[in-house]
């Protein structure tokens, strides 16, 4: 059973534990981790963090892979008061030197096989304590033998619900990363808005298969917290793989899986899929990026379920609308906006578009982020009239189901014509040999910018760009058809698997002008 009667974040795994200690609460490379040996790692963990200095505020980052003990950190730092700080992985040396020093981190805790990023950092912040886990250098502490040292007592929690919890940098694909501001009451109120969806299934025997990535608002919501503050069991992945992630849905019985679009086209491309057992999935769930109507029907098919798509935003802790919040779902929508949160969609002005038309989205609700650290210009600018503007472009149907058309940094003029990547995406992937397609635009000397498709192509089947551009001028307008069309194997991604669209477009961009000089013509 969900409750609704958490304040702070860690009584999501203490009162579970302490409801239900030899739950199974993850499983991990095969092996188990009951509820209460869970509850006993974090105690000890937060007395040695205690132990080593840690205090009320102060800010502590993760930079882990998916493990238990990722769980085990995040708990124990939230029960000092402390504030998360949860990093990416694949982040390099600079980026990581960049985001402990805007936030001034006292103490980080990662893994042996990316301490040789962190220790690059050191030369600028001398005073910062590293936890390992794994096989430490001189300097660093042992996070095994840190909790094996410290005592199992429980701490006496001062914390409120108002007190800072986390701080999350978005993804920075247009400048610097900006770190949102994320409370306790923030974190806790999204997840009681996911209980609260009229669809939403609560089952006390609930198996999440967890492949999203826990420093992941996405991963830390919907894959830990909530499974967890319902009792239930996460088996982990340290990184996603198909074919492995189907063994295991059913090796384990899974009931519940939630991923980003990637995920779920491998899957569906597997050879064998077709005799695949996923019949014991209840839930299913997509966000980060749109799901192509072709593959939700595929997916169907395969599951036997329908795959709900929803959106969110890093600043929402993370979500904001579902198909799962609505009577139907609604292929190619991400759904109505979940129970206690506003929606609307506005112009330039911030008044409300007609119906249908489409315009910024802008929220309100108690899971939205009082504004970013240390930018109160960024702050300023993103809540305005008393509303959170996402930059997200959407439109709202007469049933309050809403339709994500792109980003505003996204959007491509041609000629004075706004364009719109995903409408152009949407209709690419109905193509019989496109597998993904990402649209963007490149400057263009004659009308501005030129839409740009980079595609992946299915596996055994032809297809060339002329064929492609022909394709969209039968369904498209003129000036929303790719004039320049480009085959890949793979896209540049984050780490949710949403394609980096500013990446990409440097690519692109660099590839272009040099194939113009070697060539010694300009495109028209």
């Amino acid at each position: 059973m969900i409750r609704t009667n958490i304040k702070i974040i860690p009584q999501v795994l203490f009162e579970s534990a302490h409801e239900q200690p030899r739950k199974i609460a993850f499983v991990f490379n095969g092996q188990e981790y009951a509820y209460d040996e869970l509850a006993t790692r974090t105690r000890r963990m937060a007395n040695g963090l205690a132990a080593q200095g840690i205090q009320h505020g102060d800010r502590v980052a993760i930079l882990l892979p998916n493990h238990p003990d990722f769980a085990v950190t995040y708990y124990a730092i939230l029960s000092l008061g402390a504030v998360v700080l949860p990093m990416n992985v694949m982040l390099r040396p600079r980026e990581i030197g960049w985001m402990l020093k805007d936030a001034g981190v006292k103490t980080i805790i990662t893994a042996d096989v990316l301490l040789p990023g962190v220790l690059q950092t050191q030369a600028e912040l001398p005073e910062l304590k590293i936890i390992v886990k794994g096989k430490p250098q001189s300097g660093t502490i042992d996070l095994d033998e840190l909790i094996a040292r410290a005592p199992a007592t429980p701490l006496e929690i001062r914390v409120t619900e108002n007190d800072l919890a986390m701080i999350a940098y978005t993804s920075g694909t247009m400048g610097t990363p900006k770190g949102a501001m994320l409370t306790h009451r923030n974190i806790l109120a999204n997840i009681e808005q996911l209980a609260r969806m009229p669809r939403f299934d609560d089952y006390p025997d609930s198996v999440n298969l967890v492949a999203l990535p826990l420093f992941h608002s996405f991963g830390l919501s919907i894959g830990l917290n909530l499974t967890l503050l319902g009792c239930g069991t996460i088996v982990l992945m340290e990184r996603f793989d198909a074919r492995q992630a189907v063994e295991l849905i059913e090796k384990y019985h899974a009931t519940e899986f939630h991923g980003a679009p990637p995920m779920f086209i491998a899957i569906a491309n597997l050879p064998d899929i077709e005799q695949r057992n996923l019949k014991t999935l209840r839930n299913v769930s997509s966000g980060s990026a749109p799901l192509p109507v072709a593959l939700l029907e595929r997916l169907k098919h395969i599951t036997g379920l329908q795959v709900f798509e929803g959106y969110g935003m890093t600043e929402a802790s993370p979500t904001l609308a579902s198909n799962q919040a609505g009577p139907v779902s609604k292929p190619g929508s991400v759904g109505k906006p979940l129970p206690g949160i506003e929606m609307r969609i506005v112009d330039e002005q911030d008044n409300d578009v007609p119906q249908g038309e489409s315009g910024e989205i802008v929220v309100r609700g108690e899971n939205i982020t009082a504004g970013y650290w240390n930018l109160p210009d960024e702050t300023r600018a993103a809540w305005r009239n008393g509303w959170f503007h996402s930059g997200d472009i959407g439109r709202m149907d007469e049933d309050g189901y809403v339709y994500i058309v792109g980003r505003k940094k996204e959007l491509i003029i041609v000629s004075g014509f706004n364009v719109y990547p995903k409408e152009i995406e949407q209709v690419l992937q109905e193509h019989p040999a496109v597998l993904e397609a990402a649209v963007i635009g490149v400057p263009d000397g004659y009308q501005g910018e030129s839409v740009c498709a980079v595609i992946i192509p299915k596996p055994g089947v032809a297809t060339t760009a002329e064929e492609i551009i022909g394709y969209c001028r039968q369904n498209l307008a003129a000036f929303k058809c790719p004039r320049i069309v480009l085959f890949r194997a793979t896209l540049p991604r984050q780490t949710t698997g949403k394609v980096a669209k500013a990446t990409l477009r440097d690519e692109i961009v660099s590839q272009l002008a040099k194939e113009e000089n070697h060539n010694g013509i300009k495109r028209k």
